[in-house]
C-alpha cells in the first residue's frame, strides 16, 4: 500500500469527522440508531473504532446529520471506502496480538516516533537475529512457524524508515537494554553496531539513560509515542503488555507521556555518548 493511505489513518478521520458532525447535530448515539433502526451499540461501535463503517453506513447517517454539500459527502464516502482497504499486515492477522494492527496502520503515516524501551531494542531497531532471539524468548509459546512470521512483520515494518518521508525517529533505551545479551554475544555485538550506525543517519536519534541516573520516569514501563503532521490528528502512545496491547488517545493522557519523554531525554546520554556506550558494551562482548 502506497505511503499516505493507511487505511486505519483513514478510519480514524472518518470516525473523528462522523463524530463531529452528529455532535454538530445535536444527536445522541441513541437517537441515530433509533433513527436509522440499527442495533443501538452500532453507533457507539462505529465512533470508538470497534466497526469499520461500510460506505452506505456513511451515506445514511450524513442524511440524519443534515450533510448535503455533495463534494463534503462524497469526501467522507470515499474516506469510508478507503478505510476498508486492506494494509500489507493484513495477511499476518493470524499471529499478530490485539491492537497491535492499529497500531501498524498508524506507524505507516506517523510524522514522529517517540519510543522508550526498559529492557529490549526497540522493534524498528532490531536486526533480524535479535528480533528472532527475542521473539522466541517471549512469553508466548509459538511454533516455528508463528515465531518466523511475526519476525516478518518486525522486519516489514521497519520499510517504514526508508520512505522518502520517512518519520523522526528518537528512540531512548535504558541501559539495560543494551547490556541483556538476546540471542548470543555474536547476535547482541551485531544489534549494537546496528545502533551505532542508523544513529549517524538522518532523522533518526538514539540515547540511552545510564544506570547512574537512578530512578527516572521510564521505570514504569515501554512506551511509544506516534505524532501526526495534519493538526486534526491526535497523537497516540502504545504500550504492549503480556496481558494484551494497549493505545492511548486522549489528549491529557499523551501529554503525560510526553512529558516523561523529554524528562528522559534530558537525563539520558547525548547521541554521541550513547555512541561511546554502545560502543564500549560491544567490546566488552565475547
Amino acid at each position: 500500500m502506497a505511503a499516505g493511505h493507511s487505511p486505519t489513518v483513514r478510519r480514524r478521520q472518518l470516525i473523528a469527522e462522523l463524530k463531529r458532525l452528529r455532535e454538530a447535530a445535536d444527536l445522541t448515539q441513541e437517537d441515530v440508531a433509533q433513527r436509522l433502526d440499527w442495533h443501538h451499540t452500532k453507533v457507539f461501535r462505529i465512533e470508538t473504532g470497534r466497526t469499520g463503517p461500510h460506505p452506505n453506513d456513511v451515506r445514511v447517517m450524513l442524511d440524519i446529520y443534515g450533510v448535503s454539500d455533495r463534494v463534503q459527502r462524497e469526501a467522507l464516502v470515499q474516506l469510508a471506502k478507503d478505510a476498508r482497504q486492506r494494509g500489507w499486515w493484513y495477511s499476518y492477522r493470524d499471529v499478530l496480538p490485539g491492537r497491535y494492527e492499529f497500531f501498524i496502520g498508524l506507524e505507516e503515516e506517523a510524522a514522529s516516533i517517540q519510543t522508550f524501551e526498559l529492557a529490549v531494542i526497540p522493534g524498528l531497531l532490531q536486526t533480524e537475529d535479535y528480533a528472532r532471539a527475542l521473539v522466541r524468548g517471549g512469553p508466548l509459546e509459538l511454533d516455528p512457524e508463528e515465531a518466523e512470521r511475526r519476525v516478518e512483520v518486525r522486519m516489514t515494518r521497519q520499510q517504514v524508515l526508508a520512505k522518502q518521508d520517512r518519520p523522526q525517529l528518537w528512540a531512548i533505551l535504558d541501559e539495560g537494554a543494551i547490556r541483556r545479551i538476546v540471542g548470543g554475544p555474536a547476535v547482541m555485538r551485531a544489534q549494537l553496531h546496528h545502533l551505532m550506525t542508523v544513529s549517524e543517519q538522518g532523522k533518526t536519534t538514539i540515547q540511552v539513560v545510564p544506570y547512574s541516573v537512578g530512578a527516572h520516569p521510564g521505570t514504569a514501563g515501554s512506551f511509544i509515542i506516534l505524532g501526526f503532521a495534519e493538526p486534526a490528528e491526535i497523537d497516540v502512545v502504545y504500550m504492549e503488555t503480556i496481558g494484551g496491547n494497549m493505545s492511548v488517545d486522549k489528549a491529557e493522557d499523551v501529554q503525560h507521556y510526553a512529558t516523561a519523554f523529554d524528562h528522559l531525554r534530558a537525563v539520558a546520554l547525548s547521541p554521541g555518548g550513547t555512541r561511546d556506550m554502545l560502543r564500549a558494551v560491544s567490546d566488552a562482548l565475547t
